[in-house]
């Protein structure tokens, strides 16, 4: 499934290795808050600095627009990095240019450093072929590790493989095996459950869910503009009236394979404190919305889940950031995690909600990449990916 080369194919020893790491984690107060991602990394960068590699990380870090600022700075994640290896993390200022020569250079053997923002250069999204070029003069061998911006052919995922050799890292590799597998040839029944607010943004990932699932469940906001093209009363809810056509559409090439909900948690109000109740899908009273699915929703979708061989999950069911109706997005996780399937989690919220369970250990393999985890479900090659080295 996986034919690309990994950082077990190549020798490292005595090598200066850039490593694209996803360290686009957030910060508040000069600190990192959630370290998933970095922590995701470690596996690869300890193989790389026990194996004598001298080890030279870039990432982005938030949107600065192509120029430097501060509030966007690497700084506080090299300091985190530090404190959970256990070993000094150099800092260069630049990720390119006289500043990053000099800091790579200099690094010896287990040793490593990480580069500051790339996008802090407008050239990183432009996959613009000089900076990749100047990133790649850093180092002798390039790593991908970072699934989450694998679908994004920029210079420091995809221009850089063009100038030195490039190979994958372990979380590379363990994400594209196990999203690779789910989607060509998933132990059945294939069970796929897809949220969020918009219809709009996974077009390509329901259609090509619906040709190769037993059964799509979908839940979240993008719930209502199905219910509403199936002519349900959805009240003030959030609803995408440019995509009721394709809705419509997509539930005649569905069939009995795409699930909605039957019963539904309204809201009179889009606030944490609304007043709630639960009622069946039908009309809705004025001034109320669709906030989360409903128990006998969780229930039948429970009961599909239970006897899955497989299960793909991206997207809330509900408001999940507010507490009153996050119970329809909980009960999931909990009925995916004691179903005894291959269970795959991608995107924020889903992620979140496994980790808020408790849920974690339970889970076959929680995706650290939403936009590319997402297009792997859909069928598409990642440029990230497809710049590295075959193995034959």
């Amino acid at each position: 499934m996986f034919n690309k080369k990994t950082i077990t194919d190549v020798d490292v020893k005595g090598r200066r290795v850039l490593v694209r790491v996803d360290f686009n984690v957030p910060i508040k107060d000069g600190k990192v808050g959630d370290d998933t991602r970095i922590r995701a990394a470690l596996p690869t960068l300890n193989y790389l600095l026990d194996h004598g590699a001298a080890a030279i990380l870039c990432s982005h870090l938030g949107r600065p627009k192509g120029k430097p600022d501060l509030k966007y700075s690497l700084r506080p994640v090299a300091i985190h990095l530090e404190e959970i290896m256990g070993r000094p993390v150099a800092f260069a200022e630049d990720c390119i240019g006289p500043v990053a020569e000099a800091a790579a250079g200099a690094l010896k053997a287990g040793e490593i450093l990480i580069l500051e923002n790339t996008r802090f250069h407008p050239e990183e999204e432009k996959n613009d072929l000089g900076m990749a070029r100047e990133l790649a003069s850093l180092a002798d061998l390039y790593v991908n590790d970072a699934f989450g911006s694998a679908h994004r052919a920029h210079a420091s995922t995809e221009g850089v493989a063009r100038f030195i050799p490039a190979v994958a890292g372990f979380l590379l590799e363990q994400e594209i095996r196990y999203l690779g597998q789910a989607v060509a040839n998933p132990r059945r029944p294939f069970i796929a459950i897809l949220g969020g607010a918009k219809i709009s943004d996974k077009i390509g990932v329901i259609k090509h869910l619906l040709s190769i699932a037993d059964a799509v469940l979908i839940g979240g906001g993008m719930a209502n503009t199905f219910l509403k093209a199936q002519g349900a009363g959805v009240g003030d809810s959030l609803v995408e009236e440019e995509a009721l056509g394709t809705a419509a559409d997509l539930l005649k090439e569905g069939g009995s394979c795409l699930h909605l909900p039957e019963d539904i948690v309204i809201g009179d109000r889009f606030e944490a404190n609304a007043a709630s109740k639960v009622m069946a899908v039908g009309p809705i009273p004025q001034g109320w919305r669709i906030l989360d699915i409903g128990p006998e929703t969780v229930k039948a979708y429970g009961k599909v889940i239970s006897k899955a061989g497989t299960v793909v999950w991206n997207g809330p069911m509900g408001v999940f950031e507010f507490p009153r109706f996050a119970e329809g997005t909980f009960d999931l996780a909990r009925a995916i995690a004691d179903s005894g399937a291959i269970s795959i989690v991608g995107g924020g919220d889903s992620v979140a909600a496994i980790k808020q369970s408790g849920l974690e250990d339970r889970i076959t393999h929680i995706s650290t990449g939403g936009g590319a985890s997402l297009e792997m479900l859909e069928g598409i090659t990642l440029p990230g990916v497809a710049a590295l080295q075959d193995k034959k």
